[in-house]
């Protein structure tokens, strides 16, 4: 007998989160979605009353944080570490510069493009799980939309399964974690859409476990005094990355993983490079793809 699939959508971190557990149940989901929510309220930059918030108003101050979110410190620095700073979640304050400071609209933007200017990187955070202290040096602001939904996906993708449910599927707005026994049979099959028409799709991928990002230019994007810009920020200039990569998809073998490794090949040459043990699907402005070779050796075309 095969085991009983339910799933779930709603509303939460800016996107759309759909939840699948094999050989679960309602409360199983209903777990994940309060867990999800939790985790919202303590990393949106958006919300005034959040840890993150809270470390970037600390204004040099340390400060006690859930272990929750000493976690989303701990991998942002080991993320910022081994792209050599081209993942930085500093870029907050040249996302915010290129009007990207709330919920997100889209359209014209009545200011210039922010001046050229390096992200401060997180050379001297300090972070201590053991006692929950994280310390950012004034000026420095967190920005966790590059890591954030991924490290959810993974967290919550573990605690379902500890709670005993088959497998599970948590996709934050294409940002997916999955683990155990699929809907199908042992391998999930997970679609990448084209970035540039949604009701299209370029390949399937087979995984027993692990994650899948992507980083895309076309979803946050909007006008500053008629120059296109975007959420993707290059931190080397901090300005939107000028280049013709308009999405990147990486698989790894957890979700954050996943977002980092997504956003270190959008801002690289425009060649499809792993980063560790990660496969990368690049899509560009004309609509070409690129990718690594493992990703092409087990990826399948979507049926016509």
């Amino acid at each position: 007998m095969s085991e009983a699939v339910h799933h779930h959508r709603f509303a939460a971190m800016g996107t759309t989160a759909h939840i699948l557990v094999v050989g679960g149940t309602f409360d199983h989901l209903e777990q994940a979605r309060r867990r999800i929510g939790q985790l919202e309220r303590r990393w949106s930059r958006f919300l005034p009353d959040s840890e993150v918030s809270t470390i970037n108003a600390s204004d040099g101050l340390p400060l006690i944080v859930s272990r929750d979110t000493t976690l989303l410190v701990e991998r942002s620095v080991q993320a910022w570490r081994a792209t050599a700073g081209r993942f930085d979640p500093t870029v907050h304050d040249a996302v915010v510069a290129a009007g990207y400071d709330g919920a997100f609209a889209g359209g014209p933007v009545p200011a210039p493009l922010p001046a050229v200017a390096p992200s401060p990187g997180l050379h001297d955070v300090a972070v201590d799980r053991d006692t929950g202290l994280v310390w950012f040096p004034a000026g420095v602001h967190l920005d966790p939309g590059g890591i954030g939904k991924g490290l959810a996906a993974d967290l919550v993708v573990t605690e379902l399964r500890a709670a005993g449910v088959g497998g599970a599927c948590v996709n934050l707005g294409g940002d997916l974690r999955v683990d155990g026994l699929a809907p199908q049979g042992d391998t999930w099959s997970v679609a990448i859409d084209d970035p540039r028409d949604r009701s299209h799709e370029l390949t399937r991928i087979p995984l027993t476990s692990g994650g899948v990002a992507t980083s895309s230019r076309l979803d946050r994007s909007w006008e500053i005094d008629g120059v296109p810009a975007h959420h993707l920020i290059d931190p080397a200039s901090g300005r939107p990355a000028d280049t013709e990569i308009v999405a990147v998809t990486a698989v790894a073998a957890t979700a954050w993983w996943a977002e980092v490794t997504a956003t270190w090949a959008f801002l690289g040459d425009g060649e499809p490079r792993a980063l560790g043990a990660t496969e990368v699907l690049l899509v560009t402005a004309d609509g070409t793809t690129h990718s690594t070779r493992r990703l092409q050796e087990v990826a399948s075309c979507p049926a016509a």
